[in-house]
C-alpha cells in the first residue's frame, strides 16, 4: 500500500487558487482514476475536478469553504502497489517549500529570506501568492504577516485572514487624533444609504462580487479611451434574411449577427495585430493566436464571456455552430474551464437588449473590447453618379474601448473603422461554400 498526494490541478489562465464548495466523496471512500472528487469554485466558473489517481480516501486536507491553492496537495489517498508520487520527505517538503518561494518572489517581487523572520515565525512558513498581492498592496510588513495566526492548514494565512487583519487594522482608534498642520487626502467614505421598510435587500452572490471586483479593477488599471463609428449593415441584413431558413435547413443551426460580426473583427486583428495584445507589468505581450471572447449574459443576470480558441480558423458556418454551442452551454452552467481561458480580444453584442450604444469595460490582462448596439432602421444619404439620395438603411452603432497605456488614438480608431469597412462592403451574393 502506498500513499499519494492528489494536487489541486491547473483551473485556467491566471487562477491562483478555488474555493472548495463540496466534497463528492468521503474519507474511506474509494475512487476511481477521472472520477469526479469535488466541486469548486474559481472567479471564473464552478466545475468539479476529477482524482489524477485510484484508491481509498485517507485524509482530507482542504475543507469546504476553505481556499485550495493550485499547486498544493487537497486530500491523500491510498493506493495498491507502489505510487508514482510518495509523500515528499522532510526535506523534499522543504525543498518544494524552497522552490514555491523563489516562484512568488519571481511573481510578486516580495523579498522572503526565512533567515529574516520574525522571533515566533516558523523559517519555512508559506504565504500563497494572493497573500503576499494583498499584504504588498496594503503595506503589511513581513513582520506583520508573520505574527498574524492563521487559519489554515499547519496555521497557514489564508485570504479571509488576511482581509479580517486589515479590517481590524483600518477601524477608526477611540481617542480624539490632533488634526495634522498641512492638510491630507483621504479615500472618500461610502456615503450611507437610506434603507425604508418596502425596499428589497438582496445579498450578492458570489459570482457577481466577482465581477465587481475584475471591473473595479479594470477601470483601477487601465485608463480606457472609447471611440465610436456607425455602420451601414444594410448588405448584412439583407443577405441574412435571404439566407437564414436555408441555413437552418441545411445546417441545423440558426445563423445570428453575432458570428458576422466577430469574422470582421478577426479580419481587423489580422490588419492591425497589435491590437491582439496582453498587458503583463511593463511588457506588451502580442498573441500570435486570435482567441475571441464573447459576453454571453446568464439567465441570472450575470455576465460570463467564453473564448472562441482559433476564431480565424473557422469559417461563417463553423463560427455559427461555435457561437450558438457556447452561449447554449453557458447558460446552462455547462462550460469548462478551458471554455474560458486565453482570450486575446473580447466583444459584446449589446444589441441583443435593445442598446445602441455602449463603453464595455477591457478584460484585463486584454488591451480592447468592441460591443455592437442594435441594428435600427435610419434615413441616411446615398451616393449615386446621378447624386445624392435621401433612403432607409439599416444602421449600427459600434463602440470601442480600449487602454490608452498600450493602444493610442490612431490605432484603436482604425481598428473600429476597419471592423465597419468590412461589414459595409459585405458581398450579398456571398456563398457559404
Amino acid at each position: 500500500m502506498a500513499q499519494i498526494e492528489i494536487i489541486m490541478p491547473k483551473m485556467g489562465e491566471s487562477i491562483m487558487e478555488a474555493t472548495v464548495l463540496s466534497w463528492l466523496k468521503k474519507v474511506g471512500e474509494r475512487i476511481e482514476a477521472d472520477d469526479y472528487l469535488l466541486e469548486v469554485a474559481t472567479d471564473k466558473i464552478d466545475t468539479e475536478v476529477p482524482s489524477s489517481h485510484s484508491g481509498v480516501i485517507k485524509e482530507i486536507l482542504v475543507q469546504e469553504g476553505d481556499i485550495a491553492v493550485i499547486g498544493s496537495p487537497i486530500c491523500i489517498i491510498e493506493t495498491e502497489g507502489n505510487a508514482d508520487e510518495p509523500l515528499p520527505t522532510e526535506e523534499a517538503a522543504s525543498t518544494a517549500i524552497e522552490a514555491e518561494i523563489e516562484e512568488i518572489q519571481a511573481l510578486t517581487g516580495i523579498a522572503l529570506d526565512p533567515t529574516q523572520a520574525s522571533a515566533d515565525s516558523s523559517p519555512s512558513r508559506f504565504y500563497s501568492p494572493l497573500v503576499l498581492s494583498i499584504s504588498k498592496e496594503e503595506g503589511i510588513s513581513m513582520q506583520e504577516l508573520n505574527a498574524l495566526k492563521g487559519s489554515g492548514l499547519d496555521g497557514r494565512v489564508t485570504k479571509n485572514d488576511i482581509l479580517a487583519y486589515i479590517n481590524q487594522r483600518k477601524k477608526p482608534i477611540a481617542a480624539p487624533v490632533a488634526l495634522p498642520a498641512t492638510p491630507t487626502y483621504e479615500t472618500p467614505k461610502a456615503v450611507p444609504i437610506s434603507i425604508s421598510g418596502q425596499d428589497e435587500i438582496v445579498q450578492m452572490d458570489r459570482m457577481r462580487k466577482m465581477i465587481a471586483e475584475r471591473m473595479v479593477d479594470s477601470k483601477r488599471i487601465a485608463p480606457h479611451v472609447s471611440s465610436f463609428v456607425e455602420t451601414d449593415m444594410t448588405p448584412v441584413v439583407l443577405w441574412r434574411e435571404g439566407i437564414k431558413n436555408s441555413f437552418k435547413k441545411e445546417y441545423g443551426e440558426n445563423i445570428t449577427y453575432t458570428p458576422i460580426l466577430i469574422e470582421a473583427v478577426v479580419k481587423a486583428i489580422k490588419d492591425f495585430p497589435k491590437i491582439n495584445a496582453s498587458v503583463d507589468g511593463d511588457r506588451i505581450i502580442y498573441k500570435k493566436n486570435i482567441n475571441i471572447g464573447m459576453a454571453v449574459a446568464l439567465p441570472n443576470g450575470n455576465l460570463i464571456v467564453p473564448v472562441i480558441h482559433n476564431a480565424d480558423s473557422y469559417n461563417l458556418i463553423g463560427l455559427t455552430k461555435k457561437v450558438n454551442d457556447i452561449t447554449k452551454r453557458a447558460r446552462e452552467n455547462k462550460l469548462k474551464p478551458e471554455d474560458l481561458e486565453g482570450g486575446t480580444y473580447t466583444i459584446s453584442n449589446i444589441g441583443t437588449f435593445g442598446n445602441v450604444m455602449g463603453t464595455p469595460i477591457i478584460l484585463q490582462p486584454q488591451v480592447a473590447i468592441m460591443a455592437f448596439g442594435a441594428i435600427q432602421k435610419k434615413p441616411a444619404v446615398i451616393e449615386t453618379p446621378e447624386g445624392d439620395l435621401i433612403g432607409i438603411r439599416q444602421k449600427m452603432f459600434i463602440s470601442h474601448s480600449y487602454d490608452h497605456r498600450i493602444v493610442d488614438g490612431s490605432l484603436g480608431g482604425q481598428f473600429v473603422k476597419r471592423v465597419s469597412d468590412y461589414l459595409e462592403a459585405f458581398d450579398l451574393k456571398r456563398s457559404l461554400i
